[in-house]
This record gives C-alpha cells, sequence and structure tokens, in this order.
C-alpha cells in the first residue's frame, strides 16, 4: 500500500513538474485539421473513388475526413453542410445535388470563413467558392458523339439527363455540340434518367415505346447505361442500338468487354480528390489556388479497355 501511495505521488509531483517546466514536445505538435465532404450520393463507385483519393492525401497529414452522402436528397444535403460548419471543418468539399440549389449553404461556409472546395460538379456561383475541380465534361460529351459518329453516323439518339447537376449538363452540351457536325444523326429526345441504373432502366424502357427507331442512346453516366442497358437487353434490342456515356468505371469497363457498351468517356475519380485536397492545404497554408482545376478525360472502347482497367486495379 505504502508503495502505491509512493508510485502516486510520484506520477502526481512528474505531473507538476512537466506543467511549470512549460510545454512537452507531444503539447507542440501543429494540432490535425478536420475536412468534411458531402457527396450527392455514394451509391457510385465513381464518388468512393474520387473520396479514396482525397483520403490519401488528408491521412498523409495525420488529418481527419468526415465523408457523408447526400442521398441525392438537397435539404439533406444542406444539413449535412450546416453540421460540418457547426463542427467548425477547417475546409469542406461539396459534391453539390442541385448546382443552383447550393448557394444558401455556400453562404453559410463563407460567412463562418470555411472555405468551400467543389468537386466534379461546378456550381452556378463561383464566387462563393474557393476553387473547383472537376473532369472536362464538355470534351467528355465531345468524345462520346465522335465515338458514336464512327460506328453509328445515322444515329437515331436519345439521351438519360440529370439536368440539376453542372457536369451532366456540360457533358451533354458538349455532346450536341459534336453531334451537331454529322448531318445524319439525329437526336429523339432528352429524359431525365436520374444518374442511376434504377433511374436509367425505366426511362429507357419508355423511349423504347415511343421511338421504335432508337438506335443509340447517351446516358450521361456508367451507373444510368448500364440501366439502360438492362431495358435494352429485356426488349431484345441491345444487339441493335450502340450506348455511349461517361465514367470509366469498372463495372463500364466489363460492360464494354462483355460486349454490351461501346464506350466510355473515363474520368479520373481519384485524381480529382487528391487535387481537391492539395489545393485545400495550399489554400490553409497561405498559397494562391487556381479557381478551375480540369482533370483530362480519356476514351475508352473495347480497343483499350483491358490496358485501361490492368492500370485501374494497379493504380498505375
Amino acid at each position: 500500500m505504502r508503495r502505491k501511495l509512493s508510485n502516486l505521488l510520484s506520477v502526481g509531483l512528474l505531473g507538476i513538474l512537466m506543467g511549470c517546466g512549460g510545454p512537452t514536445p507531444e503539447s507542440q505538435e501543429k494540432p490535425s485539421r478536420t475536412f468534411g465532404v458531402v457527396y450527392q450520393t455514394l451509391n457510385n463507385p465513381f464518388f468512393v473513388d474520387l473520396n479514396a483519393g482525397m483520403e490519401e492525401v488528408i491521412d498523409v497529414h495525420g488529418d481527419e475526413l468526415i465523408t457523408l452522402d447526400s442521398q441525392f436528397n438537397s435539404l439533406k444535403q444542406k444539413n449535412d453542410i450546416s453540421d460540418l460548419i457547426l463542427q467548425g471543418a477547417d475546409a469542406i468539399f461539396i459534391n453539390p445535388v442541385n448546382w443552383e440549389g447550393i448557394k444558401g449553404s455556400l453562404i453559410q461556409a463563407k460567412e463562418k470563413g470555411i472555405p468551400c472546395i467543389i468537386v466534379d460538379a461546378p456550381v452556378k456561383d463561383q464566387n462563393l467558392v474557393l476553387c473547383q475541380v472537376a473532369s472536362d465534361n464538355v470534351e467528355a460529351g465531345r468524345l462520346a458523339a465522335r465515338a458514336l459518329a464512327e460506328v453509328e453516323p445515322e444515329a437515331k439518339v436519345v439521351i438519360l439527363h440529370l439536368s440539376v447537376n453542372k457536369a451532366c449538363i456540360d457533358r451533354v452540351d458538349g455532346f450536341k455540340e459534336e453531334a451537331a457536325k454529322y448531318p445524319g444523326m439525329e437526336i429523339l429526345d432528352t429524359q431525365e434518367g436520374e444518374g442511376t441504373r434504377e433511374g436509367g432502366r425505366p426511362v429507357m424502357r419508355d423511349l423504347l415505346g415511343r421511338f421504335p427507331e432508337i438506335n443509340a442512346v447517351f446516358p450521361i453516366n456508367d451507373p444510368s447505361a448500364l440501366g439502360a442497358i438492362s431495358a435494352l437487353e429485356s426488349a431484345g434490342k441491345l444487339e441493335n442500338v450502340t450506348v455511349v456515356t461517361v465514367d470509366g468505371s469498372q463495372e463500364g469497363i466489363a460492360a464494354i468487354r462483355a460486349g454490351k457498351l461501346h464506350s466510355t468517356s473515363a474520368q479520373f475519380p481519384k485524381e480529382i480528390g487528391k487535387a481537391a485536397a492539395e489545393h485545400a492545404y495550399k489554400h490553409l497554408n497561405g498559397e494562391e489556388v487556381p479557381k478551375d482545376v480540369v482533370i483530362p478525360v480519356e476514351l475508352v472502347t473495347a480497343e483499350n479497355a483491358d490496358e485501361f482497367l490492368k492500370e485501374a486495379e494497379t493504380g498505375s
């Protein structure tokens, strides 16, 4: 008992001496930073990869990343961002559900002095954000139209859109711009496909009923393309319809290898995540950052699918 008391007194005395002698090396360490990221959805491998790229940079710095899924719900996204602001995040990365409707949240963050970095899908009010990091979505749409024209110069096309998302707006604009160069190519209709497999399937089914002459589809991402492919397969029309899209996910590449998807304009989500995190650190360290950071895209077809997939799997 006497020995235990002696030990306790020794520990107590050591604590007092350390307190009087100034801060310990541990207490002098730079405090860790907390970042938050809010995605329109995590039910898409693209955003999972983007998050991994972001985490890679933040982990190296020994900091924390809080990842939230807004599930394509604008109100939930608004609340998610408010929560991060209340937690005093050092910076917030946002993948907006609605490129215009996000304005109120951006104003709230700016009033609190919290920088916002937009990832993948730009916002309308660029003056409210530190910077935007996204793929060259206009070029992604152009690549898709160019690839389609090579195999279907007389294409009768329908588009599965997600018109509240600026990245998708840019893809469709790029597609239409390029398609206009081919006199035989006609866009029959544009419908909302929700950007998901579940949303793309019924919309494609309806379009097939209304436009029996369809021989090409441009869904704005891999998930909606896979939904469209499912509907085409069920209707027994997949062999007669060319599907081109944007993303470059492993599921999309697998569909190309299986002969179900013609091509996808591949994005590099990990690079988007890394670039966004790196620019956040530059800003917090007092460095200037560009307002727009554009990540190149690459067309993937059956010719280079194996090579592309191998590079994606190895991370090279």
